[in-house]
């Protein structure tokens, strides 16, 4: 059974509906990565099955249990979200923000236990920011907070992990270096990560499970191999492009055309 499903999706803001009768079960233990043209509805889906954004028809289920039934705190158990550009309090150092991770499970008769802080240094170690433990977050380079961030999303210990554009704001060597953590999650954890992005040559290599959605409804999905193509590329993103196997590693690689050439 798929953890998480979206079953005839209808959400948006306001009186503008954003995405429409969408369907959906995300693999369990894949990296599943959400693509599609700017407005096309990515991040707000993202929202809906992260319980950011209630849906006005249709509903999610998170092990096969309706979303909406479930308390605030079960929820955080099993499900964390990492939205776009998170915000922390001045001041707030990479270890406080890992023990957040941790806020769901403390029950009210108890603040923190030698628990807490085991997982909450594992998450530390998982992500390589352990030693920055004590630096305020707002020292370090983009690379290291978002690393830090994840830190605290995986120090929910929760199966499934929703990252809004995690790679957001980063240059190409560290967008590199946090998805080959969040693969590295994956396949050490066997979490289930559903990821939003907007580059598509980083989505087609990094993820297992590709969704594309144009104008708020689901057009494909399956894996890069099977869903990118120069056609789907054209329709969908406006793009030329060529799309071929990597002969190093096999893996689909996206290359735009130049134009007039």
């Amino acid at each position: 059974m798929s953890p998480l499903c979206a079953e005839h999706i209808r959400a948006g803001y306001g009186k503008r509906t954003v995405i429409e009768d969408l369907s959906l079960e995300i693999p369990r233990g894949k990296v599943t990565t959400v693509i599609g043209a700017n407005g096309c509805g990515k991040s707000t889906l993202l929202r809906v099955l992260g319980r950011l954004l209630a849906p006005t028809a249709g509903r999610v289920t998170l092990e096969g249990r309706p979303l909406d039934a479930l308390r605030p705190r079960e929820v955080a158990q099993r499900l964390a979200m990492l939205p776009q550009s998170p915000a922390a309090p001045e001041g707030m150092t990479v270890g406080e923000l890992a023990a957040r991770g941790r806020q769901p499970h403390q029950p009210w008769y108890r603040a923190w236990s030698p628990e807490d802080d085991r997982i909450a240094a594992s998450a530390m170690r998982a992500t390589g920011v352990e030693d920055l433990q004590h630096v305020p977050l707002d020292e370090l380079s983009g690379g290291q907070r978002q690393r830090a961030w994840v830190a605290m999303a995986l120090a929910q210990e929760t199966e499934v992990l929703l990252l809004d554009e995690p790679t957001t704001h980063l240059d190409l060597a560290h967008a590199v270096d946090v998805l080959e953590l969040v693969v590295a999650l994956c396949r050490d954890t066997g979490r289930t990560i559903v990821t939003v992005l907007h580059d598509l040559s980083l989505a087609a290599r990094y993820s297992d499970h590709l969704v594309v959605l144009k104008d708020g409804r689901l057009v494909a999905e399956g894996s890069p191999a099977e869903v990118v193509t120069s056609a789907l590329l054209n329709d969908c993103f406006g793009l030329k492009a060529h799309v071929f196997e990597d002969p190093h590693d096999g893996l689909t690689t996206v290359v735009p055309a130049r134009h007039g050439l």
